[in-house]
């Protein structure tokens, strides 16, 4: 299957287990106690001697006396008659004493025999108590070692997709590492699905740098304008006339003012749709300014004539717009705003280029300009961006991904026509916003809008944050999430773009939008996303570095979402939360794209792969599809069929478990067993009890 599939659009990698760890294997039977030996029997034949002993001592009496009256007899000692009395009185005492002595002989006989068969009774039942014990046991054995198996080759990643009808996501909060991740992941998805992304960095801190360079190492050729260099080779607005000209600028000033009001925003904006029919209809920026310089009263309006910006008859013009009344004084104040804003665009579209159309744009801001002219400039682009949408065709949702990055910096206002000329088109949008101010804390989450809080330093974002996602929600952090954080340390450092668009060739029909050409490109796959992020990005030898060994497994920890947590977060972690049918859903994500480069990292969404499990048990137990068709089977195989194997024997050590192919090119990764505890070794390496009775002297050699 493809890891990426060109109809979602990935946000990050959510850690889970579909099957626990089992533990340790079930406890072995304890062997059977000894059976009783010969030295069992000897008490009970001595207390027998010992009854039978004064019979025997008269019985032997008996045969001395017996011999004495013989002797006597014979030697004529004694006469017959009485040594007959006598012989016959000592066989009367023979009679009884043998009779006695031979009774408590058959009943010490029966005695032993029903001791024998007790005994023989007690193994029989010993022997079926061990075999019971042992079947037991080794039901018991299987059963783990399916779950350890189980356990030990599942795919504990799985892919976190902005769900069906949702075309924005509001990041707040994070580091330049966290977005530069975020940016990274999402838009290398979106290449790769063959969409068009288009980058608005207002950030000053390069976020999308890896993003350019995956798109580079891809063959994509990306547009890359650094502000205010690469002004002259950019103009947003070259197509707009009149009105549409007058909104954009008057915005653009009106929005870089901390105290404006919508009456400012009047004002200019007549003053400018005042202005632009002097000029035709359309004038450039420097035409716009030397007019208002006009109006305003500043400086000598000569310079500007002899420079050819402005001609006499246009001058006259301009200044009989307005009388010299009271009511000068409100047009000069706002002509002079206005001119003092506007000033910094004269440079816009100086030096056309022609450019290509591209599949990824990016427009960024260079942060060793000025405070005010990049907060002039990153007003222009938006405000300009949103006309262009305004006015471009519908597509496919999310065919057209666009980035904003340091969306706080504008106006709750400028925020809300880009949101609803995204949402007209189809256009997707991400917002990141480091900071929660309160034009931004109302906005999060409004319309079909995803919501992403990552680390967030200030106390009271922090606070926002949790009051936001509510509840005491208990999510889990993986070990390489904050482990690869550590390593990327270093990547808020010295990172800047390069220009792609300062020596690109003239021509007599430029192109310099970077979004209004659509690029129809072969969709690449996977598998290239995946080397360019091993190869070109330190995404993937982030991951690489928080890899433990291959036995081991990745702990984890549990993460409560709470104002103090919340300010903690691993640079890379994201709380991914939208509204659902069943309510809020809430998930931990890392948007680290360097994830997918790993063997345990799934094409399926955790809840789809539940899914799947399920409706393999129902086909395992009746043979039958979830839609009702018969379950395809090997040969020979009937529904509800379990392999039957060899019970292990009790005194036999657990397998070792089977050795894994090694991939070369992705590392391995494990899951802990338990939070915040050390792991538990696994079971010793063991031969299988066939092969311990055919060594000589096993153990099972008896049993064979």
């Amino acid at each position: 299957m493809r890891l990426m599939q060109s109809d979602r659009v990935y946000v990050g990698w959510r850690y889970a287990q579909a099957h626990q760890d089992p533990g340790p294997p079930p406890a072995r039977p304890e062997p059977p106690a000894d059976p009783p030996g010969p030295g069992a029997q000897r008490p009970v034949t001595l207390g027998e001697n010992l009854l039978n002993r004064p019979l025997k001592t008269a019985m032997a009496g008996t045969g001395v006396v017996t011999l004495i009256f013989v002797a006597a007899w014979a030697s004529g000692l004694l006469p017959g008659r009485f040594a007959l009395v006598g012989l016959g009185a000592c066989g009367l005492v023979f009679g009884i004493t043998g009779s006695a002595i031979w009774q408590g002989e058959q009943a010490a006989r029966a005695r032993r025999r029903q001791e024998r068969d007790r005994t023989e009774r007690a193994r029989q039942s010993r022997q079926r108590s061990v075999d019971a014990a042992q079947l037991e046991h080794a039901i018991a054995y299987r059963e783990w070692e399916r779950r350890r198996q189980a356990y030990q080759s599942q795919q504990e990643w799985y892919p976190v997709t902005v769900p069906q009808g949702v075309d924005r996501v509001d990041v707040a909060g994070g580091t330049l590492a966290g977005w530069s991740a975020t940016v990274t992941m999402m838009g290398a998805a979106r290449l790769a699905a063959g969409s068009q992304v288009t980058v608005i960095d207002l950030s000053e801190g390069a976020v999308a740098h890896d993003l350019v360079r995956l798109a580079t190492e891809r063959g994509d050729e990306p547009l890359v304008w650094v502000l205010p260099d690469d002004l002259p080779r950019l103009d947003l607005t070259r197509n707009l006339r009149g009105e549409a000209l007058a909104d954009v600028l008057s915005l653009v000033v009106s929005a870089s003012e901390e105290q404006s009001t919508t009456r400012d925003l009047s004002v200019d904006n007549a003053i400018l749709e005042r202005i632009l029919p002097v000029f035709g209809g359309t004038a450039t920026i420097r035409q716009i300014t030397a007019a208002l310089r006009a109006l305003a009263q500043v400086g000598d309006p000569r310079d500007d004539l002899d420079r050819g910006l402005i001609s006499e008859s246009q001058l006259d013009r301009i200044t009989a717009l307005f009388g010299r009344s009271a009511a000068d004084k409100v047009v000069i104040e706002r002509a002079w705003a206005l001119e003092a804003q506007l000033r910094k665009l004269e440079a816009l579209g100086t030096d056309p280029v022609h450019l290509p159309p591209a599949s990824l744009q990016v427009v960024s801001m260079d942060r060793r300009a000025g405070v005010l002219t990049n907060r002039v400039l990153g007003t222009y682009v938006t405000t300009a961006l949103n006309h262009a949408l305004r006015a471009a065709p519908g597509g496919r949702r999310w065919e057209h991904t666009l980035f904003l990055c340091g969306a706080e910096k504008l106006r709750g206002d400028v925020l809300d026509r880009l949101i609803d000329a995204s949402e007209t088109t189809g256009t997707g949008l991400v917002l990141l916003y480091r900071s929660i101010p309160g034009h931004v804390r109302s906005r999060l989450g409004r319309g079909h809008a995803a919501v992403g809080f990552m680390r967030l330093g200030n106390a009271e974002d922090a606070r926002v944050a949790a009051e936001h996602l509510g509840g005491d929600h208990r999510l889990l952090v993986a070990e390489i999430t904050e482990t690869a954080g550590a390593a990327l340390a270093g990547l808020e450092g010295d990172r800047h773009y390069a220009s792609t668009v300062a020596y690109a060739r003239r021509g007599e029909r430029p192109l310099t939008d970077p979004v209004w050409s659509p690029v129809r490109r072969a969709t690449r796959g996977g598998a290239a996303l995946l080397d360019g992020i091993t190869t070109v990005t330190p995404w993937g030898h982030s991951v690489a570095a928080g890899t433990g060994p291959a036995d081991e497994r990745q702990r984890f920890r549990e993460f409560r979402v709470e104002r103090h947590q919340m300010q903690e977060l691993p640079p890379t972690a994201m709380v991914f939360t939208h509204a659902t049918s069943n309510g809020r859903r809430i998930q931990l994500v890392d948007a680290n794209p360097g994830i997918m480069t790993l063997p345990t990292a799934h094409t399926l969404e955790y809840e789809e792969y539940e899914q799947a499990m399920r409706d393999q048990a129902v086909r395992e137990r009746s043979g039958v599809e979830p839609d009702g068709r018969p379950a395809l089977r090997p040969p020979g195989e009937t529904a509800g069929e379990v392999p039957v194997t060899e019970p292990p024997r009790p005194d036999a050590d657990p397998p070792a478990p089977a050795p894994r192919a090694a991939e070369p090119s992705r590392a391995r990764h494990a899951a802990p067993q338990t939070p915040d505890a050390p792991r538990t070794p696994g079971a010793p390496d063991a031969e299988t009890p066939a092969a311990a009775a055919q060594r000589p002297g096993g153990k099972h050699a008896r049993h064979a």
